[in-house]
């Protein structure tokens, strides 16, 4: 039924900087990060797939790429919920957050780490998923890189090659003109 259809969104956060004697957790987004960021949130916003849903890692970067992505959604961007759980994640324990997801929610972005992120979209991506985004995510899943699904039915049943993947996007600051 497509009234159920929903939208998943992956995310792994903008690019860090790697700081001498900064605990992993504590890791800010570098320069380059903070331009690409805001990019993921255009994006949402140009192609109708804007989260009603932020689950977020505790990391700082990840913390600050859901800031910039929310700043670009404006009054459209929910509250995000932060998820210590989603910090350096296996997709298994990514996936029973996701599955405990109110049903009432209709799109979900995942805001985490590789390589957590790209496993749990290789293990979800079904095969009617776009081909050339699935070869894509799989070669390489840069930071920044969002894979986009839908998926028909709960929440609670989400589980292996059951979500279409309909795009991997990757935006860059540098790449745009």
């Amino acid at each position: 039924m497509a009234s159920h259809l929903k939208r998943l969104m992956l995310l792994r956060h903008a690019k860090a900087e790697f700081g001498e004697g900064v605990p992993d957790h504590e890791r800010s987004l570098s320069s380059r990060g903070h331009a690409d960021a805001p990019l993921v949130g255009r994006w949402m916003l140009e192609h109708d797939a804007v989260p009603d849903f932020i689950l977020v890692s505790t990391a700082l970067r990840t913390r600050q790429t859901c800031t910039w992505v929310c700043k670009e959604l404006g009054d459209k961007a929910p509250t995000p919920k932060l998820e210590d759980e989603l910090y350096a994640a296996h997709p298994s324990e990514m996936l029973t957050l996701i599955n405990h997801v109110p049903q009432t929610v209709t799109s979900l972005l995942v805001i985490g780490h590789n390589p957590g992120i790209q496993d749990l979209a290789m293990r979800l991506a079904s095969v009617r998923s776009s081909e050339h985004a699935v070869m894509d995510l799989a070669t390489d899943y840069p930071t920044s890189g969002l894979t986009v699904m839908t998926f028909d039915g709960p929440w609670a049943e989400l589980d292996g090659r059951d979500a279409d993947v309909t795009d991997f996007v990757v935006r860059r600051a540098s790449t745009l003109r």
